[in-house]
């Protein structure tokens, strides 16, 4: 009877086991499937290194035709290229990563052109283009210049005193031209005083904050551009009269602004909020730091930007114009009239209380259709410049400005920052005491408490 119930015993749990094996095997395998399909990580770096930016999110999620990476290198090194590529066919289904060898399938790599080890080409539908580097920057910029069929020229204004592309040093705009070929736009420069039209081939214009008054030429030909259908974005600067250093009024240009109803104020806006001067930013920066709605700022909710000697401006809508407001000055912040001295006095009952608005966009009808003009008026231009466009949110903004103006909404967003330069400087006294607590102290502690425990125990 005992040998019986044993038996039975016995026979349950084995059947027990073998249904816990069974269910976990089942669990297992469906984990596994899942993990297989939907490929999910989660990156807790402090500036998301290992992951791709929502600029890339948003312009491979968008994708209307199926889209192929084949990258082209030795077997052996697939692995070092598969984290990266992968992630583009994590973002989306239309996506999928191919991986070639040269050496075992020469024919395909020589039909490609393919030259080097370590090529990634993108395709989409028709198009393909080659990656510049194996990096997000590079493979991105392969896909959009897939989708984008013609090239996209940034023209900057010169020959008023205008922020120079070529120039690097801290008032030059280099920094500008070098972010903007990271979104695939060629930039370069021209002179309306030489010329007094813009070239055809400009895909936006910009007016970089002249020091010199535009002549009436110059002045009808942005606005005979704009009102054709051209893009701009024109960063005026208050007229500051202090010794050498004077800013022109430039009368021609601002009427050509009040006729598309933007009228800037011959003012500069102080701003006296306390977090800039933590931040180590005099009142002559004006921080902003919440945005009216619309596609360039609808993004920036939560950044910061900076306006070092900016002026406000006054909107209103026009018969073929239509302007909308993307920021104002805090509330902690004023506006004087005096332009002609570096002396600040905040309780001067004619300075004009916050906030104030410095920047506004807006379109022009032309009356043909897909033919509109648009324009984006902001009152300062040092923002953009090498000292100051890497600020915060400035560099987005700047880029999300041209995107809106080239209509590549597709690109707004917000670009990832650069990488965080996270070491540790130790001075010689800190090195040395980390070295004895390391390598004496600790050791010492380790030994001394198991000498202790054993003593105890013995």
């Amino acid at each position: 009877m005992n040998t019986q119930i044993l038996q039975a015993r016995q026979t349950k749990y084995v059947l027990y086991v073998l249904t816990y094996g069974v269910v976990v095997l089942a669990i297992l395998t469906v984990l596994n499937v899942l993990a297989d399909r939907y490929n999910k990580s989660y990156d807790s770096t402090a500036n998301k290194r290992y992951s791709l930016s929502e600029q890339t999110a948003k312009i491979v999620k968008g994708l209307k035709q199926p889209a192929t990476i084949t990258y082209y290198d030795q077997t052996s090194r697939f692995p070092q290229a598969k984290d990266q590529l992968e992630q583009y066919a994590n973002l989306s289904p239309k996506v999928h990563v191919d991986y070639v060898d040269p050496d075992k399938k020469p024919e395909v790599a020589r039909a490609a052109g393919i030259k080097n080890y370590g090529t990634a080409v993108v395709q989409v539908g028709d198009r393909k283009e080659e990656a510049k580097s194996l990096t997000e920057e590079g493979i991105t910029g392969a896909f959009i210049r897939d989708l984008k069929s013609t090239t996209r020229t940034i023209c900057f204004v010169e020959g008023s005193g205008e922020h120079a592309i070529e120039d690097a040093d801290r008032s030059g705009y280099s920094r500008f031209k070098e972010l903007l070929g990271k979104d695939e736009y060629e930039a370069k420069a021209v002179n309306l005083v030489l010329k007094a039209e813009v070239p055809n081939d400009c895909t936006v214009l910009v007016v970089g904050g002249p020091d010199s008054d535009y002549q009436q030429p110059e002045a009808d030909a942005i606005r005979k551009y704009v009102e054709s259908g051209g893009r701009a974005m024109i960063l005026l600067d208050p007229p500051l009269k202090l010794g050498r250093s004077e800013i022109a009024d430039n009368a021609a240009l601002n009427k050509v602004l009040e006729g598309w109803g933007i009228t800037p104020q011959n003012n500069l806006i102080l701003d006296l909020n306390p977090i800039g001067q933590i931040a180590g930013l005099g009142p002559q920066v004006a921080l902003v730091t919440s945005y009216d709605s619309h596609a360039i700022v609808n993004e920036m909710s939560r950044r910061v930007t900076g306006f070092p000697l900016a002026r406000s401006l006054e909107t209103k809508n026009g018969d073929k114009t239509t302007v909308q407001k993307l920021f104002s000055s805090s509330d902690s912040s004023l506006a004087t009239t005096k332009l002609n001295s570096p002396q600040i006095n905040p309780d001067d009952p004619k300075n004009v209380k916050g906030p104030l608005l410095i920047a506004a966009a807006g379109t022009y009808n032309t009356g043909k259709e897909n033919s509109q003009g648009r324009f984006v008026v902001i009152g300062s231009s040092t923002w953009a410049a090498n000292s100051f466009i890497s600020f915060n949110g400035n560099r987005d903004l700047a880029l999300n400005a041209i995107n809106w103006l080239a209509s590549d909404e597709d690109l707004i967003s917000i670009r990832p920052k650069d990488r965080e330069d996270r070491r540790i400087t130790l001075t010689k006294s800190q090195m040395n005491a980390l070295t004895i607590s390391s390598q004496i102290v600790l050791p010492l502690l380790v030994i001394v408490g198991g000498v202790s425990v054993w003593w105890r125990r013995r």
